[in-house]
């Protein structure tokens, strides 16, 4: 087993995008050596400053690292990365411990540690969960299951990523407490947006409004971190639209394969296609709230 330190320790990180980034750069503040790829290089330069080594594709990332992060987009990115010819697992080394982060699907976690299992790699399923808030302040919760020793193994870098970080069993684990994160989120956040257009059109000031109830029953994450970015008109993304649609399509497959109904899943993924019909795909998850103010009629901010 790997003994996780700065000084023997090489790790390697695919996908250095809105919450990545913070990551990789905790990652080098702490003095681990960091080999990094992203398919925009340009997304790599910030990371390359502090001291990572820019990688040309996840092969080299792998040829490079001990532990291997990807953080990427889609289930069917996650399977390139890690299970293509050309991806990580194909050339990480036996012993090595590869870290899927991506919130992807149950089934694929399992696949990906069997195969890791046949050429002596141990591997993780860990998503997260805290945006790129609790990315950048190193408070994200991390939801991991897979190999139990590569787990303990990685402990000192959960603590530098993460608040708090629980194993919860095999592999697939990881992304399914990841599910119940999202079927969260995405149930919440119809009544967080709700809450604040009614405000709004009931002649209320929001912003007033905000200080009473986040401090009382209602109080969330989501609506203290969220709910003042809706108040400036701040759209931009800690969480994509797009990827939570993904999550929320992962979530309902699986439901469904429980026998399970979720009405208020299958909604709170109904309004985020319709606002990605609004061209919003790329905006932060908070933006349902423009989606919801158009089926109204009104205008959020008016």
């Amino acid at each position: 087993m790997i003994e996780v330190h700065p000084e023997t320790t090489r790790l390697g990180w695919i996908g250095t995008g809105v919450m990545g980034r913070s990551m990789c750069a905790h990652l080098l503040r702490a003095g681990y050596p960091l080999a990094i790829y992203n398919r925009s290089p340009e997304k790599m330069e910030s990371l390359i400053a502090l001291g990572a080594v820019g990688c040309s594709s996840p092969k080299q990332v792998a040829i490079r690292s001990d532990v291997v992060f990807s953080m990427v987009g889609y289930p069917s990115d996650v399977e390139q990365t890690l299970l293509g010819s050309e991806g990580v697992l194909a050339h990480a080394k036996p012993g090595n411990i590869i870290v899927d982060m991506t919130t992807s699907s149950p089934k694929l976690a399992v696949q990906i540690a069997q195969e890791a299992v046949s050429k002596h790699v141990l591997a993780l399923d860990a998503p997260v969960s805290g945006g790129d808030i609790g990315a950048r302040e190193a408070r994200l919760s991390i939801m991991v299951g897979g190999d139990k020793a590569a787990f303990d193994a990685l402990e000192p870098i959960w603590k530098l990523l993460g608040k708090t970080y629980l194993y919860h069993g095999p592999a697939g684990s990881g992304q399914h407490t990841k599910i119940v994160n999202q079927i969260l989120i995405g149930a919440s956040m119809i009544g967080l947006c709700e809450s604040m257009l009614y405000a709004q059109q009931s002649g209320l000031d929001p912003a007033l409004v905000l200080q009473s109830v986040s401090m009382g029953a209602a109080g969330s994450w989501s609506l203290t971190n969220l709910t003042p970015r809706i108040l400036r008109g701040d759209f931009e993304p800690g969480f994509y639209v797009d990827h939570l649609v993904k999550d929320l399509g992962i979530a309902i497959e699986e439901a469904q394969s429980l026998k399970l109904d979720l009405p208020g899943l299958s909604l709170a993924k109904k309004l985020y296609e319709y606002l990605q019909a609004m061209d919003r795909g790329s905006a932060g998850t908070q933006a349902l709230i423009l989606a919801i103010a158009e089926r109204n009629g009104v205008v959020w901010g008016a």
